[in-house]
């Protein structure tokens, strides 16, 4: 078997890429401390011990297959036949998918939250850069496809079809049972 993605993209995912959207939740708030110490009845629907559960867990799992195979599966069948070419086309609406579905689930925006999506952007566009570079023995990326405007069309499709679902289907959870943190608001 080819592994679709080389070592250092992996690598990067795993690590630089993930690492500042998905602990910059870290900093989200549902309400404001004097909200929180105003209205007790937020402390209740925590002691339920709802938010943690198998239901959520499986939720999330259900949502990381869905978009993996949305992209992956999309990605290799509908669109390219140049490995190098399903490589950028994957990797990228990977990143941008991670980069939505973080700002999704934010409900108070802090200005680190900003930085740390704008600077994943910036340094996955700086890998591309480094990454089709003529130094690499077999480059990951093609910068000239990178490009173009099919590449970015095919991007975004792939890049639609995996988060507007999960999105949709999170404003009518939103909708259809409201927390009680939103009835304050």
């Amino acid at each position: 078997p080819i592994a679709l993605y080389n070592g250092i993209l992996v690598a990067g995912y795993a690590t630089v890429f993930t690492i500042g959207p998905i602990f910059s939740l870290v900093l989200d708030e549902d309400v404001s401390e004097t909200n929180a110490l105003k209205f007790p009845e937020l402390y209740r629907e925590l002691q339920k011990r709802r938010y943690l559960s198998i239901k959520t867990f499986l939720v999330w799992v259900w949502k990381a297959v869905y978009q993996g195979s949305v992209i992956m599966l999309g990605g290799m069948l509908l669109f390219e036949q140049r490995f190098v070419h399903v490589v950028g086309i994957t990797f990228t609406a990977l990143i941008l998918t991670e980069l939505i579905m973080v700002a999704v689930e934010v409900k108070r925006w802090h200005p680190l939250m900003l930085l740390a999506q704008v600077l994943t952007l910036f340094i996955y566009l700086a890998s591309i850069v480094a990454l089709s570079s003529a130094d690499f023995i077999q480059p990951t990326f093609d910068i000239h496809f990178m490009l173009s405007v099919p590449f970015a069309v095919r991007v975004a499709i792939l890049t639609a079809a995996s988060t507007v679902p999960v999105w949709v289907g999170k404003l009518c959870t939103q909708y259809c049972a409201p927390r009680v943190v939103s009835k304050l608001a």
